[in-house]
């Protein structure tokens, strides 16, 4: 049980030892609030008592389990369930299998140049925070409207999918009402405390996760003649993988997969949005990082090679889950409510993360001063109401644009935040980089850092270039051709947007001291 939620953030300067580190040489209010910290003893917990995000007034209400879960949801979506049989007919066994690798790959090297900013700035809303520091605060402004983007259009899908899957079950029932039951449920979550949320998202991602074990462990038994298999005399064992070559459809497919396979993994850097909230950060964002890449190469990939050695690759998800296909073959009874079930709650897992990462980021920019500061205003649970209702909005419309302009606007959304995760990721690395540099030109070493990233800076110039190419080789798929052009045109208005709001800004303060001129040569 969570402790009571009354307390409130004390913190005096003299408790916040921050080593300090050059920026950009401008320093304002709230990035002096947010300089790379070291939790010092004195901001511990010693009573047992709830313990806040640094500088704010939000509530350290996660454990070390909630963290990993969370990340694993936030990866773990309706992609492996349902259409990772589109994904197999597209490149094929090996192809498939490959591309998740390589996708697994450049998801770890993100997130360990990720761990080394979370621990040393554990703040919410992280990723536009250092993108402000490090590269410069138009920046900033973009990749917090970047990533707010990627889980809010990510709701409007998923309250969707939700009423979708229940219709299974009780057809007679309109979509709708399911939807808003959904709306309810996650919004309630959300508002209660980050608690309440992070327990919530942990039993969600638990049940995605036990059956996924599930499937790999009865696929195996399967594959070895354990238990019988309809269409098989004898043990399949892994000869579908190969059977019409290693690249059947030929190595371009399997280029446009990896596309893909870097949304699918877009998630884990929720990692960083709750480390702000998170108890230990220095213990749990590390270990959280360290767990990801072996936990995606064995549920997606073991999943896959599982699905591909039951299934002729060219009969995989041909209007069906790959996962019920398999557990219709061995016989399991109930397979498509079992399934249905589970989707369900990695629906409600995704829309879950998803309005947490949204409220967070709406949160941040307004404690950033990028919007009203009121929406960075918290309740006495540490709950930011107004962001919450500004991200539940954002999520309610991003669900009306998909039914009343599916073939436009939400077209448009939608491409926009497939790539948007992706732009988050090479900021990510680009700022880590920054970083160290930066903290080394102070006079601090690295054995100061509570977390390093491992292989600097082979690592965080790998992790860069790597995503840098991602984002840039979707020219060359022509299904994902628009995608490219419409993040372009979109990061080009936000950091048109941020300026204008700076003109306005300064408009405002010269027409303020202009007036306040001419007061005092009146009173004159």
């Amino acid at each position: 049980m969570s402790q009571p939620d009354t307390d409130t953030a004390a913190q005096s300067p003299s408790s916040q030892q921050e080593p300090q580190i050059q920026t950009d040489g401008r320093r304002s209010h709230s990035e002096q609030m947010n300089q790379p910290a070291q939790t010092s003893q004195s901001e511990s917990s010693h009573d047992g008592k709830d313990e806040h995000a640094l500088h704010t007034n939000l509530k350290r209400g996660m454990e070390s389990r909630h963290l990993q879960m969370i990340s694993l949801g936030g990866v773990i979506g309706t992609g492996l369930f349902l259409s990772s049989g589109y994904t197999i007919q597209q490149a094929g066994p090996i192809g498939t299998i490959l591309a998740y690798s390589i996708g697994a790959l450049i998801v770890y090297l993100v997130m360990l140049t990720l761990g080394e900013l979370s621990v040393a700035m554990p703040v919410t809303g992280s990723f536009h925070v250092y993108a402000e520091k490090f590269i410069g605060p138009g920046t900033g402004f973009v990749i917090a409207i970047q990533y707010w983007l990627t889980w809010t259009v990510a709701l409007g899908s998923e309250f969707t999918a939700a009423g979708l899957l229940m219709q299974r079950w009780f057809p007679n029932i309109p979509t709708w009402v399911w939807s808003a039951a959904c709306i309810i449920l996650i919004f309630t979550l959300n508002a209660l405390s980050v608690r309440f949320f992070a327990e919530a998202e942990f039993w969600f991602a638990s049940i995605k996760v036990f059956a996924i074990c599930a499937f790999i462990i009865i696929g195996l038994l399967a594959i070895f003649g354990v238990i019988p298999i309809a269409g098989y005399q004898h043990a399949p064992m892994f000869g579908n993988l190969v059977k019409d070559g290693i690249f059947p459809n030929g190595f371009m497919p399997v280029f446009a997969t990896i596309l893909t396979v870097n949304f699918a993994f877009s998630g884990t850097e929720l990692i960083g949005v709750t480390a702000g909230e998170t108890r230990d950060p220095e213990t749990a964002v590390p270990k959280a990082i360290h767990t990801t890449l072996w936990r995606l190469v064995l549920f997606f990939i073991g999943s896959i090679t599982v699905m591909c050695a039951l299934i002729p690759w060219r009969q995989a998800g041909v209007g069906e889950s790959p996962f019920v296909l398999v557990f219709n073959s061995i016989g399991i009874p109930y397979a498509g409510d079992i399934m249905n079930f589970v989707v369900l709650t990695a629906v409600l897992s995704a829309s879950n993360s998803g309005l947490y990462a949204s409220t967070r980021m709406v949160w941040s920019m307004g404690n950033e001063g990028m919007i009203p500061r009121w929406f960075a205003k918290t309740n006495r649970r540490g709950v930011p109401m107004l962001a919450l209702c500004a991200a539940m909005a954002g999520g309610l419309l991003a669900l009306l644009s998909s039914v009343i302009a599916a073939s436009t606007v939400y077209l448009v959304l939608v491409a926009l935040s497939g790539l948007s995760a992706v732009v988050v990721w090479i900021a990510i690395a680009y700022c880590q980089i920054v970083f160290r540099r930066r903290w080394l030109e102070s006079g601090h070493s690295t054995s100061e850092l509570k977390y390093r990233t491992p292989g600097y800076p082979y690592v965080s110039w790998a992790a860069f270039i790597l995503c840098t190419a991602s984002f840039v080789l979707v020219i060359f798929d022509v299904e994902q051709r628009f995608a490219l052009v419409a993040e372009l045109v979109f990061i080009v208005a936000c950091y048109g947007a941020y300026f204008l709001q700076q003109w306005v800004r300064k408009r405002k303060k010269a027409t303020e001291a202009d007036d306040l001129d001419t007061l005092w040569v009146a009173r004159d």
